[in-house]
């Protein structure tokens, strides 16, 4: 476990300064005071007071999700979250579970008999089980790129994918690009359809034909990108959007080892700007979610539907991130 010299030592301050961001003293700046809180959160840091007085509960459920390391793209959002709870006093517990679990438990029960005040749903499909259900819960409940209409106790937060495709679009259109691929996440997700929606709509105001053969649905799995590429070449494609930074570096290997370059060949785009995506050969040109932000809006919108404030959506912009994996349109032979 974390101590303050740990956190000290991170930090680059004396162990003085960290109790005092702990013990929220008037003498150091916000700023410094947030960022002991926030390192202490992230090192798994436990007060003495924390550990003898019973505290207020929230819950994370994550169901599929990778979470657990800096790499993964839940990580952020779950440490986000958890650093806007620290502040306000609240126990935070992240709780992966699978379909069968949503059988076997009846979401507003388990909240109930297990003492939690509100929860934040990530990674859940439109099928799940628990979906159904949080149209009459009254349990404060944030969902992560999801949405359930009409129930004031129920919240979404997500990145606005219209705005992030069609930067990437108005970017290739600017390279010379018509032959613009969509590779989507998996079907079933409200998320993949927005995008979906986004690559149309984009296509249609840069006066671009939409080809249906240019687009697919997957997994975000760098496997599956050997699957849709061959296809997509065929169809005269010069740039390839996906819909994770995953399937982006899956692509870009595909294309490889079909002799291609990236990007004199084709472009290739991704979505989220993971850790590892500037680090890829080319470096990935991506659409960047605040995965740290989006946590702490997470945690925001819950804190208002349990003071009683109905909110409904809280989106944030996406971030174009111009990298090496993009590049002029190879000319039509």
């Amino acid at each position: 476990m974390a101590t303050i010299k740990d956190i000290a030592e991170k930090l680059g301050i004396s162990a003085g300064t960290v109790s005092k961001g702990l013990n929220g003293a008037s003498d150091i700046s916000d700023a410094l005071r947030q960022a002991v809180l926030d390192t202490a959160v992230e090192m798994g840091y436990t007060t003495k007071k924390m550990k003898k007085e019973e505290h207020k509960k929230l819950c994370i459920f994550v169901e599929n999700m990778d979470y657990e390391t800096s790499n993964q793209f839940g990580y952020e959002i779950i440490l986000g979250f958890r650093q806007a709870a620290y502040r306000d006093n609240w126990d935070v517990i992240v709780f992966p579970i699978n379909p069968a679990f949503q059988m076997e438990e009846k979401y507003d029960t388990f909240m109930l008999k297990n003492g939690y005040s509100g929860a934040f749903l990530v990674g859940f499909t439109l099928q799940d089980q628990w979906m159904a259900q949080l149209a009459a819960t009254t349990i404060p409940t944030v969902l992560f790129d999801n949405y359930i209409k009409k129930n004031p106790n129920v919240a979404y937060v997500g990145t606005d994918s219209f705005e992030g495709i069609d930067s990437a679009i108005e970017h290739l259109v600017m390279l010379g690009h018509e032959r613009i691929a969509f590779l989507n996440g998996s079907p079933n997700s409200m998320v993949s359809d927005q995008r979906l929606q986004a690559y149309i709509d984009s296509l249609s105001s840069h006066h671009l034909e939409y080809n249906e053969k240019l687009t697919a649905y997957s997994y975000y799995i760098v496997e599956n990108a050997k699957y849709y590429v061959p296809g997509f070449l065929e169809e005269g494609a010069t740039a390839i959007i996906c819909s994770n930074d995953y399937l982006a570096s899956g692509v870009i290997t595909e294309c490889q080892m079909q002799g291609l370059h990236v990007p004199k060949d084709i472009s290739v785009i991704g979505f989220d700007d993971l850790p590892f995506s500037a680090r890829l050969n080319p470096p990935l040109t991506t659409i960047r979610q605040d995965r740290i932000e989006l946590g702490k809006c997470g945690y925001f919108a819950l804190n208002c539907l349990i003071n009683h404030v109905s909110i409904s959506r809280t989106m944030l912009r996406a971030q174009y991130i111009k990298r090496g994996s993009t590049a002029p349109a190879r000319p039509l032979l």
